[in-house]
């Protein structure tokens, strides 16, 4: 028998203090999946996925009306964040500007993203990212 998958969930209201609140549930659940259930968690992925899920909650809140659903879950060696919102809008990175201020959490995102996914749904979008739980080096070893 398989074991139980470890995923998490939570609504957000959209509202002021909803990206703090995201990205302690994240450090949360993945604290609780490393003490609990002995998962592997790196420091570094613990940073990188509390920064997509500020990106991606911050980009929900932004464009998106209404309440915000995040969704967490360890599949594997990887920790998958998928953030819901109501606007059908896909996501697009944006070309490179030396001047430009603000608008790269796409950047940022697509660069520490094992993989990455936007779709549309019946109503709204769904983001979802794919973040290492360990270091890993430029050849996909384990790094340090």
């Amino acid at each position: 028998m398989a074991p139980e998958p470890i995923q998490a969930g939570a609504a957000l209201d959209g509202g002021i203090g909803c990206i703090a609140e995201a990205r302690r549930r994240a450090a949360a659940f993945l604290t609780h999946a490393q003490q609990e259930h002995g998962v592997p968690v790196s420091a570094r992925a613990l940073d990188l996925t509390q920064l997509v899920v500020s990106e991606l909650v911050t980009n929900a809140c932004k464009y998106a009306p209404g309440p915000i659903l995040m969704d967490l879950r360890i599949t594997g060696a990887l920790v998958e964040v998928s953030v819901w919102d109501s606007d059908h809008v896909l996501p697009v990175a944006r070309a490179a500007e030396p001047g430009r201020v603000g608008q790269h959490g796409l950047e940022i995102v697509l660069a520490v993203a094992e993989a990455f996914e936007a779709h549309r749904e019946p109503v709204g979008k769904r983001i979802t990212v794919r973040i290492a739980l360990a270091d890993v080096g430029p050849a996909g070893h384990a790094a340090g």
